[in-house]
């Protein structure tokens, strides 16, 4: 059933259209009463737009690995290669025994399993990026399991470790 009204309008529509040639029906401007709806439908947009977890002031890199108390990040060569040509070099751990070699650049050894009890080698700002490698991956994931159970937000760990270093034909020292 059509009431009366859209008869009215469309009736209206028409002969403003006849005398203008101008179709009025589709130039009328939005509601101020869609604007709340159109707001609630985007919200969700940019929500998951934020990263959780991550620090605000730098871009995480990585793979983020979610551990009791915390997080890593798994990183690639090229991504170890970006953080050390930056301004603000991150603390490079190398983590495996036996010694078996180095990256170039390492500023500290520490044995995986004893990197809770040498924290006084690394960063008081548990927000300063580290950066642990082994010969192969598991012996820094360890270390970073720990890190990151211990509050630090900012801990990486080499894929492959210096034998990737060494297979992109980058520096090692003493292998």
């Amino acid at each position: 059933m059509v009431s009366m009204f859209s008869i009215d309008y469309v009736g209206r529509s028409v002969v403003s259209f006849l005398q203008t040639g101008t179709d009025h029906m589709n130039t009328r401007p939005l509601s101020p009463r869609f604007l709340p709806l159109l707001a609630l439908m985007l919200l969700p947009a940019f929500a998951s737009a934020q990263a959780p977890d991550a620090p605000q002031t730098e871009q995480t890199v990585g793979e983020r690995v979610s551990v009791s108390g915390g997080a890593y990040w798994n990183i690639s060569v090229p991504e170890l290669q970006a953080m050390l040509g930056a301004d603000r070099k991150p603390l490079l751990v190398n983590t495996h025994v036996p010694f078996q070699g180095d990256i170039a650049g390492t500023d500290v050894s520490i044995r995986f399993d004893e990197i809770a009890d040498h924290v006084d080698q690394l960063p008081t700002d548990k927000d300063a990026a580290v950066v642990l490698y082994c010969r192969s991956g598991p012996m820094s994931v360890r270390a970073a399991t720990t890190l990151a159970g211990l509050g630090y937000t900012r801990v990486y760990s080499l894929v492959g470790g210096f034998n990737a270093w060494g297979r992109a034909g980058l520096p090692l020292v003493n292998p």
